[in-house]
């Protein structure tokens, strides 16, 4: 039988392969956006993209919150909850996933992704991607780090786990 820890620390991992991709393209296609014939397809790309890496980020969070803590948000404002959750240090279940700045910071994702589930494609701004383009290689080195971290203690709570049984 596989531990709930162990499922869960896997689970994060694989998402995390799955976002490097994301923010892979997401960069390549904003670059590529600049030099572009058709420039609108590659910036709706990036939005696609960015949505993608918000909401994988989110159904991670929503995992640990329904795994873990045994208490997902809900109501109006559910995402912005699970977001600050993440940021909570759980006594006797877990530490927090992510530090505050992190979170402050992911929220412009968070915002972004329901703009983007909002509004036509033709009113994208430029603008308004690069203010999200630019710092997310960093961003994403940091809550990966994080969630690596995350994932090890996950790995360290499945072998004590083991050790009792």
């Amino acid at each position: 039988m596989i531990n709930r820890y162990t499922e869960l620390a896997k689970r994060i991992r694989r998402e995390c392969v799955e976002i490097d991709r994301i923010v892979t393209v997401t960069q390549r296609h904003w670059h590529k956006s600049k030099t572009a014939d058709d420039m609108d397809a590659y910036l709706n790309s990036v939005a696609l993209n960015l949505h993608g890496f918000y909401s994988g980020l989110e159904r991670l969070f929503e995992l640990i919150a329904v795994e873990l803590d045994r208490n997902p948000p809900s109501g109006e404002q559910w995402h912005i909850a699970l977001l600050r959750q993440m940021t909570l240090d759980v006594p006797t279940t877990r530490p927090p996933v992510l530090q505050i700045e992190i979170v402050s910071k992911l929220d412009a994702y968070r915002k972004f992704r329901h703009l983007i589930r909002n509004i036509y494609t033709t009113n994208i701004v430029p603008g308004e991607l690069e203010k999200l383009i630019i710092p997310l290689p960093q961003l994403w080195a940091q809550i990966k780090n994080q969630l690596d971290t995350f994932a090890d203690y996950l790995n360290e709570l499945a072998r004590a786990d083991e050790d009792k049984g």
